[in-house]
């Protein structure tokens, strides 16, 4: 019986992997699909031999892997390359997604899809977790975090939905403009409400039957 999936995402900066990790320490299963896209491409995986064909040799670093910081400058000026890019990698993701979640007991389990809107990621799930900071906020933890320049964050952001847009599109909203004391409340109260839900799921799927 599937369990029920849902779809955690958020903007760049926003807190995805944080929030991701409190609902591993609970127990629910998580899958970071940025993570299933790293063990795709590599050295002498198929995908990586794809892009490379795709896109040139100049994506490749200096020991043969992928360099993800030349590739994601590359997709996010080019929408058009960052659709050749998912062609390649998403039916991948998705395999490897389903193949896990049909190994998952749990009632509810999480898959952590950085542009799941933007990638039409949103049929592949029930239930959509928006992590949501104001966006000045945003800018600087991500530049803290990664080094970049505000205009380069702004860049990356302009090539997501934009907040609105993803809090329009939210069934549930964390907010992670606090402590990690705020967001683990936060995550705990969700993790009642999705073992319900998905109890309640299992119930009605298994009173149909």
């Amino acid at each position: 019986m599937r369990p029920l999936i849902i779809g955690l995402t958020g903007g760049i900066g926003s807190g995805k992997s944080t929030v991701g990790a409190l609902f591993a320490e609970l127990g629910a299963p998580v899958l970071d699909t940025d993570q299933v896209a790293r063990e795709l491409v590599r050295p002498g995986c198929p995908a990586l031999q794809r892009i490379v064909g795709a896109f040139g040799p100049g994506l490749l670093d200096s020991s043969g892997g992928l360099n993800r910081p030349a590739l994601r400058g590359l997709i996010f000026a080019d929408p058009d390359r960052r659709r050749a890019l998912e062609a390649i990698l998403h039916p991948l993701i998705g395999a490897r997604v389903a193949e896990w979640v049909s190994r998952v007991s749990a009632s509810y389990c999480v898959l952590l899809v950085p542009l799941l809107l933007e990638s039409g990621w949103t049929e592949k799930v029930d239930r959509i977790l928006v992590i949501d900071m104001p966006e000045a906020l945003q800018i600087r933890r991500t530049m803290e975090r990664d080094g970049l320049t505000a205009g380069d964050v702004e860049a990356i952001m302009r090539a997501q939905v934009s907040r609105e847009q993803r809090l329009g599109r939210a069934h549930d909203v964390i907010a992670n403009d606090r402590d990690i004391s705020h967001l683990r409340d936060q995550v705990e109260r969700l993790h009642r409400v999705y073992l319900d839900l998905g109890a309640r799921r299992h119930h009605t799927t298994a009173s149909h039957k």
